[in-house]
């Protein structure tokens, strides 16, 4: 395919590019494509979720291969990916939504033990890692909030 797909891809068209924060901006979005995905079937959204962490790792790899900036933060494509993963953990409710929003921005802006241990890969696969740790951390806390165990 061709390179500016790629590039387009990981920036999420123009959503990587605004500013402040383009991180959250993507998570943002992505809370809002997955809005839509969930509303048409009760599987798009995972199966949109398995094609993002492996079309994410091409899209960082060119996007850096491109640009020469490794984990550049207009690449937003990671976002997506990981606050999916924290939205799937909870049901399709707008309050459910926003703490998932939430807990995902948290892990993945501090960065705690493996979300930083995830960041170490190389290339596109670093670069999709620690978000997508970052999205289970946040499930993982969803999760017990839910099943009330925190």
């Amino acid at each position: 395919m061709n390179p500016r797909f790629w590039m387009a891809l990981a920036t999420l068209g123009p959503v990587g590019n605004i500013r402040p924060a383009p991180g959250s901006w993507g998570s943002a979005a992505a809370v809002l494509i997955a809005a839509g995905l969930a509303s048409m079937s009760g599987w798009l959204l995972e199966a949109a979720l398995v094609t993002v962490c492996v079309a994410g790792v091409r899209a960082a790899d060119v996007y850096e291969m491109t640009t020469g900036q490794k984990d550049a933060s207009p690449v937003v494509i990671d976002e997506v990916a990981g606050q999916w993963i924290a939205l799937l953990a909870v049901p399709f409710d707008w309050r459910w939504w926003l703490a998932a929003f939430l807990a995902f921005r948290f892990f993945d802006i501090l960065k705690p033990g493996p979300v930083r241990l995830a960041e170490r890969l190389p290339g596109g696969y670093g670069v999709m890692a620690d978000d997508i740790v970052a999205g289970a951390l946040a499930a993982a806390v969803l999760l017990a909030v839910r099943w009330g165990v925190a």
